[in-house]
């Protein structure tokens, strides 16, 4: 999968405590809290409401949009704008967490599989659909993580979920893998998206690679290196030009 071509960072003047919405590029295997910690960090010892609009699982990368200070009241806001995707479902086989965090447990034959089925069963999945959570995944049930009940082996009832799939196309396909590119709601599970894709082939699915590109207006070739904004914002520090005078808890 192509990746986007990133330009060399300009940061601007920042006020963190009156708020800003900082687009971040995700790296791999981070989690979201990740980031968010990072960005916090950074700002010490100025005590600030650091939060993201909309988690990224560890394995996808992309746009996280983070909020600082009065800008936090606004992550609703932003949760809610339509998000869009580029990655890759693998074809033949299925896991219990709909992407490579966890091994294969099932395994398909493929080879009757053509294009053509292939463009058809996307057809299945464009507009109002309903979804069900992966097991493995950060939902809420009694107080308590899905995926914390998976990990000991617990059975739970998921609860279907009703969310839109703006576009979806496929815009390679190479067997077993194939990449798409996905504009959705707030609230899709892409790896629920690979899973049920392969159950309407008949052959199974899981995702193999996620990357957010879009969130809104706010679009991944305008996002920063988490690494990169977090030296320049202790530079600011260590130059005086970053207001740290006070340990108040800002609104």
């Amino acid at each position: 999968m192509e990746d986007e071509k990133k330009k060399q960072p300009i940061f601007p003047h920042f006020d963190f405590a009156a708020g800003e919405v900082l687009l971040i590029d995700k790296p791999y295997k981070w989690t979201s809290f990740d980031v968010v910690g990072k960005i916090r960090n950074s700002l010490k010892p100025l005590k600030l409401k650091v939060g993201h609009a909309g988690t990224l699982d560890p394995l996808a990368t992309g746009l996280l949009i983070v909020c600082t200070g009065k800008r936090t009241k606004t992550i609703d806001e932003l949760q809610a704008q339509e998000k869009e995707y580029i990655g890759t479902f693998t074809l033949g086989a299925t896991t219990p967490s709909y992407d490579l965090e966890t091994t294969p447990d099932s395994l398909f034959d493929i080879t009757h599989l053509t294009e053509q089925d292939l463009h058809r069963a996307t057809s299945i999945f464009i507009g109002p659909i309903e979804q069900y959570p992966p097991v493995h995944s950060a939902v809420k049930m009694q107080g308590e993580r899905l995926y914390e009940k998976a990990r000991r082996g617990e059975s739970v009832e998921l609860k279907p979920r009703n969310v839109i799939i703006h576009e979806f196309e496929l815009t390679r396909i190479a067997f077993p893998d194939i990449e798409f590119r996905v504009v959705c709601s707030k609230g899709t599970y892409i790896r629920s998206l690979a899973h049920d894709f392969g159950k309407a082939l008949g052959v199974g699915a899981y995702l193999s690679q996620l990357r957010r590109t879009r969130s809104g207006n706010f679009q991944i070739k305008d996002a920063w290196d988490v690494l990169e904004l977090s030296n320049h914002i202790r530079s600011l520090k260590e130059q005086g030009q970053l207001l740290i005078n006070d340990n108040k808890e800002h609104p």
